[in-house]
């Protein structure tokens, strides 16, 4: 990571106190009755797509907590064949504003096998074999959650950083990445 990425990501922290800091200062707004969502996520935490559930588990004020976790399948050419292999995301979030239309900043995690190529000794051989690999990503953007239910929307900036967990070659920061979710709280 280089120094303009890490200041980023602390640009983006200290907007979040900043804003999470006032909200305890306002009158209170309306209670979120709809605590979850269930929505599908392109580009975003998952590297590429997922099905989430998300859950807000604490409220006071204009600010909101919530945590998420998905599921997806990658396709990989393993031996040359197509092997479908899951990936996991998990977020933490958190959001800021007033009825339906919010702030919102986070942290992820995503796990998932890969294809890993391997060289025997001796031969020089190459084969394929599955490894585990773990990622972590950001979040800055917008979300649309009514109180009371109904349509899920949001959109965001979501930096990806790969680390080298499970004989990666190392870490590698993906600076322009993006997601759009939809789907529906209740």
């Amino acid at each position: 990571m280089n120094f303009s990425s890490k200041s980023l990501h602390t640009g983006f922290f200290l907007v979040f106190l900043t804003l999470s800091q006032s909200t305890f200062a306002q009158t209170e707004p309306e209670t979120f009755t709809a605590k979850n969502a269930v929505y599908l996520e392109v580009g975003g935490s998952s590297g590429r797509y997922a099905v989430n559930y998300s859950k807000i588990f604490h409220q006071k004020g204009k600010l909101k907590l919530n945590a998420s976790a998905g599921f997806t399948m990658w396709h990989h050419r393993i031996n040359s064949k197509t092997t479908w292999l899951p990936a996991i995301p998990l977020e933490f979030s958190g959001f800021w504003g007033k009825s339906n239309h919010h702030l919102e900043v986070g942290l992820g995690l995503f796990t998932y096998l890969e294809r890993v190529p391997v060289i025997k000794s001796g031969s020089f051989e190459v084969t394929d074999k599955v490894g585990f690999s773990a990622g972590m990503s950001t979040r800055l953007g917008y979300r649309y959650q009514k109180p009371e239910g109904g349509f899920f929307f949001r959109i965001a900036y979501t930096p990806l950083i790969n680390t080298p967990i499970g004989g990666g070659d190392g870490w590698y920061f993906f600076p322009y990445w993006a997601g759009i979710s939809f789907g529906k709280s209740f």
